[in-house]
């Protein structure tokens, strides 16, 4: 039997980003809640969330970002790097739980015990750039994790998909020149949306040059928009790659109900999308897909969308 883990602790919504923040902790409660009304959190394995290695967060970030990130912490300073980075004292600390569990649980795909898993948490990460913060994210956790599958698991071809509306910029930036790793973007286009990167030029540096795949769209993205991408651009150069793991930055924030987002995306395209890559990873990595939340602000969307994510990881 393939198991498929789940990431969620409770300490996670004691991020703290003040009143109307759009990346609040009620954004778990609705996952949570959601996933267990449709028995999705009983059919998987509870992942434990752990404080992250320091010297694996240094293979991401800088030391002089981490320290700053503690010291804003423990001051009670009210954001970092960015007022949209908001923090609290507890921030430092939830953030390297979820990075920790995140960490586990691709450990935990390497050594078999689980064939896929699911991270509901927060802070987000794809923002997070080597020695600052951007876009509600404080550390780079899909970066983090590819680095598990690159150094731990010896893989040399990891992809990364990122949907989210706003470009991965820092996951982009951290894997640029890395030839190991394909990162895939689809979101807003930069002209019209943050963060401003995410040019159909952007195609990785020196070794690295060719695997970056950036996909813009402009406001008001469709379904077959996004269905069009994977055909024509995305399928083939994974075809091309056969990764052997999957990471996807999870999020739901290019539906048609998101307040921060540009795109006009329906429930259908997340489980079409869903679907494809899970059918990549088992043509080419015995099932392996690591998803991480990132976005998505419309709650009654991002419950609904999340369910099926997680069930089509599970039942399929």
């Amino acid at each position: 039997m393939r198991h498929v883990g789940l990431l969620y602790d409770p300490r996670f919504k004691l991020h703290d980003t003040g009143r109307n923040h759009p990346e609040r902790p009620a954004r778990l409660d609705v996952v949570i809640s959601g996933l267990e009304r449709e028995g999705l959190v009983s059919a998987c394995r509870a992942i434990d969330a752990e404080p992250i290695d320091p010297a694996l967060l240094l293979k991401v970030h800088a030391r002089s970002y981490l320290d700053r990130i503690e010291r804003t912490c423990a001051e009670g300073g009210a954001f970092i790097d960015t007022p949209d980075s908001a923090v609290c004292p507890d921030s430092a600390e939830i953030a390297s739980l979820a990075a920790g569990g995140i960490v586990q649980a691709a450990r935990s795909i390497i050594n078999g015990d689980l064939a896929r898993a699911f991270c509901a948490v927060r802070p987000p990460g794809h923002h997070a750039e080597r020695d600052r913060s951007m876009g509600f994210c404080l550390y780079g956790n899909v970066a983090l994790a590819a680095r598990v599958f690159l150094d731990e698991a010896q893989h040399e071809r990891v992809l990364i998909l990122d949907w989210d509306v706003h470009h991965g910029n820092g996951t982009q930036h951290v894997f640029e020149d890395d030839p190991r790793v394909l990162f895939i973007s689809l979101h807003g286009h930069p002209d019209y949306l943050y963060p401003g990167t995410g040019y159909h030029h952007e195609i990785g540096v020196g070794r690295g040059e060719g695997h970056t795949l950036n996909i813009p769209f402009l406001p008001g993205a469709i379904d077959d928009e996004y269905r069009d991408a994977f055909e024509l651009k995305i399928e083939p150069a994974v075809m091309r790659y056969q990764p052997q793991s999957i990471i996807i930055s999870a999020g739901f924030d290019a539906h048609r109900d998101d307040p921060i987002g540009c795109a006009r995306l329906s429930d259908d395209i997340f489980s079409w999308m869903t679907r494809r890559v899970i059918g990549w990873s088992e043509k080419f990595c015995a099932g392996r897909v690591l998803s991480v939340l990132e976005g998505g602000y419309d709650l009654d969307a991002l419950r609904r969308n999340v369910v099926e994510h997680v069930r089509l990881l599970e039942e399929t």
